[in-house]
């Protein structure tokens, strides 16, 4: 707990004249789930688009798990352990459970693909986060709920040995039974060991399952703040940037 998974400090990104991060500072611990909350344009998408390699930041220090590392390619966040589940998944409707969690990184036997150990270990990944939702792992992904395909892309980055997974909206256009199945199935991740951070709009989800908040506003970071120490009027006040931390704009 005392060295967070991620740290980073002053971190900045613009687009032409446009300075979308203004010197963030953020931390997320294994364990513990974070929600990144804010407003449309508060810069969410660039914060995540950056951990995971796709943007690199212009300026700032990015630690993971107390050392320093600098983020160029989606190649490079993965392989030290970062995994992102974008809201669109990116599953394949065509393919089956097992070829979806394995899509890109296929076992091989020789020349062939090695289909008993994928299975095997797509199932393993499954019940480690004890999903009984689905029926068998070589159900096509077209068949199935919203909430089994969100469960089928979180299961995917406990195969790749993730220690910080970031959810982008998971519980978006899901039903309520679907919405608590995926909740409890993050807060898994975190008593994993893991550090999860999840963007959400929805507060009440995050007051269900989130430990710390973090709210940006305008490409700034308004607020870190413990769930049990705030509430989501406070929240809101902060996402529409009424209040900061320093105290009332």
């Amino acid at each position: 707990m005392d060295t967070p998974v991620i740290e980073l400090s002053g971190v900045k990104k613009s687009f032409g004249p446009v300075e979308v991060l203004k010197g963030i500072d953020f931390k997320a611990y294994a364990g513990r789930v974070t929600a990144l909350v804010g407003d449309n344009g508060a810069g969410k998408s660039t914060l995540i688009k950056g951990l995971s390699g796709v943007q690199p930041y212009d300026e700032g220090v990015v630690k993971f798990n107390g050392e320093e590392v600098h983020l160029h390619t989606a190649r490079q966040s993965s392989g030290i352990g970062i995994e992102v589940v974008y809201q669109d998944l990116a599953l394949c409707e065509n393919l089956d459970i097992v070829q979806n969690m394995f899509l890109g990184r296929e076992e091989m036997s020789q020349l062939t693909l090695n289909e008993a150990d994928m299975e095997l270990q797509a199932t393993k990944a499954l019940q480690s986060l004890s999903v009984r939702t689905v029926k068998s792992v070589r159900q096509k992904v077209s068949s199935l709920s919203g909430g089994q395909r969100q469960t089928v892309a979180i299961a995917r980055t406990v195969l790749r040995e993730a220690k910080m997974v970031i959810l982008d909206e998971p519980t978006a256009a899901l039903g309520v039974a679907q919405t608590e199945q995926v909740l409890n199935l993050v807060r898994r991740l975190a008593d994993a060991g893991l550090a999860v951070i999840i963007i959400s709009h929805n507060l009440s989800d995050v007051f269900k399952v989130c430990d710390d908040i973090s709210v940006l506003y305008l490409g700034r970071m308004v607020a870190n703040l413990k769930t049990s120490e705030t509430n989501h009027a406070d929240v809101i006040s902060y996402i529409t940037g009424i209040k900061t931390q320093d105290g009332i704009k």
